[in-house]
């Protein structure tokens, strides 16, 4: 239906073919849609949320005293770390051959040899270089970094004994000192053993012109070998070796005496001992 000219009786018109769905609303009633006006947000104000500022107050103020800020921290009364005390392991003990000087055990005491008193004995020390190395050591004094001397024991793969003792002087003196050696002629020795014979041994010394410069470098070096056995294809070898300037005038001597003090010790005469523990603060 729709609203005829003149008529003073409001009618109604269809405004499916205007609004796209069915219904019907007063033919008179305005065509535009009512806006919605949503009132505008005013700020908290500290003023007027008094509690949202206290308790935010409280908050931090909380955190930070679980953090300590703000805290005086009592000294600690607890006592300071006690020391580190390392004990070394018991190690096997025989007297000296040498009269006045200090033996060096190999671990279970079958065999020894002794250093001067002014060597430091190292038993449980292996030391050496590329081609050689020393076990049951022994060491003498230093200058700076460097050490003036050491011993120890090592095996060639030779039978003749005068053979390895060369060679062991030898690869000792050219990675240890580097630069020119000479050998001097070898000599006749013997081993003790523990039954209270003898077995044949070999001695050679070698004198060394190194090629390291600088303030504690040595100038010259010895190096004596001491070759037993050898009857497997094997000889042991006894290694002593020393600068030569800054030994003592008895360097010569006391390295040979060193290398041929080499003994096989009977069961009688080897002991338990232990070393001294050593503190770390």
């Amino acid at each position: 239906m729709s609203r005829r000219s003149g008529d003073e009786t409001p009618g109604y018109e269809d405004n499916a073919a205007l609004r796209g769905f069915g219904g019907y609303e007063p033919a008179d009633a305005p065509r535009a849609q009512p806006k919605r006006i949503r009132p505008k947000l005013k700020p908290v104000k500290w003023r007027r949320a008094p509690w949202f500022g206290l308790a935010f107050i409280a908050l931090v103020a909380g955190v930070l005293n679980a953090l300590g800020v703000g805290k005086q921290h009592p000294v600690s009364s607890s006592p300071p770390p006690a020391p580190l005390v390392m004990t070394p392991s018991p190690r096997a003990a025989v007297p000296a051959a040498v009269a006045g000087w200090q033996s060096v055990a190999g671990r279970d005491g079958s065999y020894a040899y002794d250093v001067p008193p002014n060597w430091q004995p190292a038993p449980g020390t292996q030391h050496g270089w590329a081609g050689i190395r020393l076990i049951t050591s022994a060491f003498l004094g230093k200058c700076g970094s460097d050490t003036l001397g050491g011993a120890g024991v090592t095996t060639e793969p030779l039978a003749d004994l005068d053979a390895a003792a060369r060679k062991a002087a030898t690869d000792l003196a050219t990675a240890a000192y580097g630069g020119t050696s000479s050998l001097s002629p070898g000599s006749d020795a013997q081993v003790p053993k523990a039954d209270g014979t003898a077995i044949p041994a070999r001695v050679v010394v070698l004198e060394v012109s190194p090629a390291a410069t600088g303030e504690c470098a040595a100038r010259h070096a010895l190096v004596a070998t001491l070759a037993f056995g050898g009857e497997s294809g094997t000889s042991g070898v006894v290694v002593a070796y020393a600068d030569s300037d800054r030994s003592g005038p008895s360097v010569r001597d006391d390295l040979v005496r060193i290398v041929s003090s080499y003994r096989f010790v009977p069961a009688k005469d080897r002991s338990t001992t232990t070393p001294p523990p050593t503190t770390y603060r």
